[in-house]
């Protein structure tokens, strides 16, 4: 399957053509003849760049490979931060998820114009790739000062971001917790910024960089000052955990953006100098990623507003039932998801290829008309991710509900009563999960093709699920005892709901490119020599 895959993702060089987009009022194309091109996907006539030392990046099995190095480390490290701080003060455990929600926040910013490189920088077919480097440096400038401005926001509401989202059993003592956290959301804009971009460019080794950066030097600094072996004459804290976690988190996202600046310059230091001028950040760069990073911005803005609603309900039930929650969300989004995130990053650059490929030799029309074969070719690296998907999470969720799940939450909460709720949290909607997994892979497919229908699924599932039944919960007298019969409603039964909506709209994009309904913006082939 993967080595039928490669070969239909990777077809012959003469498709690969350069392109402007045209208005969405153009009815004609000029076309020019096209030069044979180099077979490496990271190069073209105009970089004479030296063969690639990692023919495996270029490739789904190694990419995947690359991509489940990079999410394992942080989902340890998540791991291991928690058990840490429990180590110092189990009730402070809860405080410890401040973190989680602070990148909820952030991933409105990080899921915006960071999704849109899929879609647009992952165009190797018909994008240079000295332009596909400039959209880079451009999404990566407009995070950080994004990051950066929403770090500021979250200090000067440090206090209200508390209020809300930390039991008031521990609250006033999470106020600095809050504000050392804060600028979590500037590192990671610029990790994401990163990742995403050089995902795109096929060069997962950047992400498994920073992820090992900061892996390396999370545990180096938390062995030395909050583990049971810490240097003697430390006190450990929990807002000592909180300023190594965002030391690393910095250290780690500009030694990523180094070393892709360094390969950048690296691959373009033999080419021409309009090339290299080509990579600088610019407003029109900005332009071409707005307008499919609306899509992507509007959908996580609903979602994570919604999530958070939630959130800040589950968090008035006490201390007890919210470090529940944030350990189950350890389980649920942590290692458990390691698989699914690494997949769903491989077949969004697969997707996209193929999407890009597509559009190339079909770039004389904006209502281009594809075939049963050309959609197969498109679609087959998110139904392979489904099939992988499926064959690893199944084992992984029957393994936590009979055997780990309890003893996984005792060990990282040291509290017998947090452990049994998660187990029930677990055990509840564990098989919806599974739904999850495959549902993830199959939404590849709009969001690397057209972000606007990707956003169609989510609102249909936020719109007509999470929104009706939210609004019943917040009407209930929720208490401890009976508050996981409503939130397992709400969560196990979105991600279920979901599944269906990315089918059904699946369906109806197949549907529409087969009969040719579907306006695209044309493509205006150019001469490359």
């Amino acid at each position: 399957m993967l080595r039928l895959a490669r070969r239909v993702l990777f077809p012959s060089p003469n498709l690969c053509t350069d392109y402007t987009m045209l208005p969405k009022d153009a009815s004609t194309v000029q076309t020019t003849p096209i030069n044979p091109i180099s077979t490496d996907p990271e190069t073209d006539n105009n970089d004479k760049t030296p063969p690639r030392s990692h023919p495996s990046r270029s490739t789904y099995s190694g990419t995947l490979l690359f991509n489940l190095a990079a999410f394992l480390l942080p989902a340890l490290y998540s791991t291991l931060a928690k058990l840490w701080v429990a180590n110092i003060d189990s009730s402070m455990v809860v405080t410890t998820d401040v973190y989680t929600y602070i990148g909820v926040i952030t991933e409105v910013l990080n899921e915006g114009l960071p999704r849109a490189a899929w879609n647009i920088i992952g165009d190797k077919s018909n994008r240079t790739l000295s332009d596909r480097h400039g959209l880079s440096y451009t999404l990566i400038l407009v995070q950080s000062v994004l990051g950066c401005i929403m770090s500021i926001a979250l200090v000067a509401a440090a206090q209200q971001f508390a209020t809300a989202f930390v039991p008031g059993e521990v609250r006033e003592a999470s106020v600095t917790y809050v504000k050392i956290s804060a600028f979590s959301a500037l590192s990671s804009a610029i990790e994401t910024a990163v990742a995403s971009a050089t995902r795109a460019l096929d060069q997962p080794d950047v992400p498994l960089i920073i992820s090992s950066v900061k892996f390396a030097v999370n545990i180096i600094l938390d062995m030395i000052v909050i583990s049971k072996f810490h240097v003697p004459g430390i006190t450990p804290t929990v807002n000592i955990q909180a300023a190594t976690q965002l030391a690393c988190g910095l250290v780690a996202s500009f030694a990523g953006l180094a070393y892709f600046i360094c390969t950048t310059k690296r691959k373009l230091r033999t080419g021409n100098q309009s090339a290299t001028q080509s990579v600088l950040p610019s407003f029109k760069a900005l332009l071409i990623l707005a307008r499919p990073g609306f899509s992507t911005f509007a959908e996580s803005a609903i979602r994570n507003a919604l999530y958070l609603w939630l959130v800040s309900g589950v968090v008035a039930l006490g201390s007890t039932y919210a470090t529940a929650w944030g350990v189950f969300n350890t389980i649920r989004w942590g290692l458990v998801m390691v698989p699914v995130q690494a997949l769903e990053a491989t077949s969004l650059v697969f997707v996209a290829h193929a999407w890009g490929s597509w559009r190339a030799v079909n770039s004389t029309s904006n209502r281009p008309r594809v075939t049963r074969n050309d959609l197969l070719k498109i679609v087959r690296p998110a139904l392979t991710s489904s099939a992988i998907a499926l064959a690893a999470e199944v084992p992984i969720c029957l393994f936590l509900s009979f055997y780990a799940a309890r003893r996984f939450a005792l060990f990282i909460s040291a509290d017998d009563e947090v452990a049994a709720i998660t187990e029930h949290m677990w055990k509840t909607i564990d098989w919806c999960y599974i739904c999850y997994a495959i549902s993830t892979q199959l939404a590849t497919i709009l969001l690397a093709t057209r972000p606007r229908w990707y956003l169609y699924q989510s609102l249909a599932s936020n719109l007509l699920w999470v929104l009706p039944w939210a609004v019943v919960a917040t009407r209930k007298d929720l208490d401890e005892g009976s508050a996981w019969k409503w939130h397992s409603i709400i969560f196990g039964g979105s991600v279920v709901f979901s599944l269906g909506c990315v089918l059904v709209v699946l369906g109806g994009w197949a549907v529409v490119l087969m009969k040719g309904r579907m306006r695209l913006a044309p493509v205006v082939v150019q001469n490359r020599a």
